[in-house]
């Protein structure tokens, strides 16, 4: 599509099993007992296709971790759950999480280039720095990497990632059998990447993807994760709270891209939004009243906040004004960095005190996304001000209580974006680029033995 007037949203589905709401697998419409059944996390895909969502994309982080008064998250294994729903779904998009603080670029480079195979060009990789120190302890590590060297790690195994699935040329496979020739084998050629963090040598053992390369997703927020977006990514999931956040975020991206070398508008920005969907506006209200009501001590969350600014917030008042120097040094903060500036704007903006700001953060889900809450109609109204205001180009979905939310956007919300123009009304291409209106990476031809 060309020209702004024509543009249409993005929306992709943050698939939690039971939902975002950390009370939502309490509700009377909740399946815990089927979250790591297959049928269900099918039903959902095929919920999403028919809503025809640009992808599904499955958070991940690699540790156990239990917040003070929080039952346990429950996650899936992304690769493995994709591979599945790759088979059981013909057009929606496919995005995982993987750690590039603790994973090996050559097997995310198999992984991903053969999830793309398998769905016909549908795959996505979202990359992180992962957080705190229980995931480095997992991977034979005492503490996280400091935050500047997570980044550069970053960087480096993007580099060696993208240069893996380059490794071959679109037209190596030939399986011609007049003449014998399956492969061109000289079109496959060896990186040899040697620097401070990987030492990989190539070529890939998997043909480049059908789309070149499968979707880069990034969700760093600190301005490290920025650049590492604006350089890398094709899409940005962010937590833009406001309109105002939303706009300020794009507008950043956007010059950071354009700095980077790249087309200002190449890169998707996605803030994450949390729906809560009714037939009224009543009926919406109740739903997240129902969830956020359930029964949770102060002191619990007093704890969890605690926890996550990594200092004991157990002998103040809780009723004293949320002083900013109690927010760790984001050099050295060993947890989400992204989500700390995002805290960090909402203490500046609102001025809570410690239980409001508690209170806050747990109903929020810990996170700083925006919320919606009304009919198909009123949401809608809210979509098309954040997007014709250049404060996104579409949406990540965090369902509060599944299946049943995802069943009210796909049948409230999106009709009514439909109506105005703001969404397609059928599946235009079967890649995840066609769906975000991005272009194939530009691959070598045979003969051209050239690694970059």
């Amino acid at each position: 599509m060309s020209g702004r007037d024509n543009r249409q949203l993005h929306l992709s589905l943050n698939l939690n099993g039971l939902g975002f709401h950390r009370a939502g697998w309490r509700h009377p419409s909740s399946q815990p007992d089927r979250v790591f059944s297959a049928d269900y996390y099918l039903e959902l895909a095929r919920t999403a296709e028919r809503g025809q969502l640009d992808a599904i994309f499955l958070a991940d982080t690699p540790a156990f971790v239990l917040m003070p008064g929080r039952s346990v998250t429950l996650q899936a294994e992304p690769v493995s759950l994709l591979s599945a729903l790759a088979v059981a779904t013909t057009h929606i998009g496919l995005i995982g999480t993987i750690s590039a603080s603790y994973s090996e670029p050559y097997t995310v480079a198999r992984q991903f280039a053969m999830l793309d195979h398998l769905s016909a060009g549908r795959a996505g990789v979202n990359v992180v720095t992962s957080a705190g120190d229980r995931v480095a302890q997992n991977f034979g590590r005492d503490s996280h990497f400091e935050h500047a060297t997570r980044y550069e790690r970053a960087a480096d195994f993007l580099t060696v990632v993208t240069s893996l699935w380059d490794s071959w040329a679109d037209d190596t496979i030939r399986a011609d059998k007049a003449t014998g020739v399956f492969a061109d084998l000289e079109s496959i050629v060896e990186i040899n990447h040697v620097s401070e963090h990987f030492r990989v040598r190539g070529p890939l053992n998997i043909p480049r993807p059908p789309q070149g390369r499968p979707v880069l997703v990034q969700a760093g927020a600190s301005p490290r994760g920025r650049d590492l977006a604006a350089r890398w990514a094709d899409a940005v999931y962010t937590g833009s709270s406001t309109l105002e956040n939303g706009q300020a975020f794009c507008q950043d991206i956007r010059r950071r891209a354009a700095h980077a070398g790249r087309r200002a508008d190449s890169v998707r920005v996605l803030p994450g939004l949390i729906p809560y969907v009714g037939s009224t506006e009543r009926e919406a209200r109740e739903l997240r009243r129902e969830l956020e009501d359930q029964p949770e001590p102060l002191d619990a969350m007093i704890e969890e906040l605690g926890a996550i600014l990594e200092t004991d917030l157990g002998g103040l008042d809780p009723d004293q004004p949320m002083d900013p120097a109690l927010f760790p040094d984001e050099a050295t903060y060993g947890q989400s960095v992204s989500r700390l500036v995002r805290f960090r704007q909402y203490v500046h903006a609102e001025s809570p005190t410690i239980a409001q700001f508690a209170r806050w953060v747990r109903s929020n889900l810990g996170v700083v996304h925006w919320i919606a809450t009304g009919t198909g109609e009123q949401i809608a109204d809210q979509l098309e001000t954040w997007f014709r205001a250049g404060a996104a180009d579409g949406f990540n979905l965090l369902v509060p209580l599944l299946p049943k939310g995802l069943d009210d956007v796909v049948d409230q919300v999106i009709p009514e974006l439909r109506r105005r123009g703001l969404f397609r009304t059928g599946y235009d291409g079967r890649t995840l680029r066609d769906h975000l209106g991005l272009e194939r990476p530009a691959g070598r031809r045979s003969g051209a033995a050239s690694a970059r």
